[in-house]
């Protein structure tokens, strides 16, 4: 979600807003690391506001057939 938040320029309020929740409820969703958890509405609403403003959300492995810049998390290097 920063990641996305970051490459549309906004911040949690305006994030909070597009999806129709609260900042905190934004701010619990972005807390922790690794997957984000929350209530299902309310994913999918930030999804759907998401998507709206031209975000591609990409899973794990998948092909990214749009135009446009994009992000994506490589597996980290092995350790020793």
């Amino acid at each position: 979600m920063r990641a996305a938040r970051a490459l549309l320029g906004i911040d949690q309020k305006t994030l909070a807003r597009m999806a129709g929740l609260s900042v905190p409820t934004i701010q619990r969703m972005e807390a922790g690391s690794g997957n984000v958890r929350g209530v299902v509405d309310s994913l999918t609403k930030v999804v759907t506001a998401l998507e709206g403003a031209g975000i591609e959300l990409i899973a794990e492995g998948a092909v990214s057939t749009a135009n446009g810049r994009g992000v994506r998390l490589k597996a980290p290097p092995p350790t020793d």
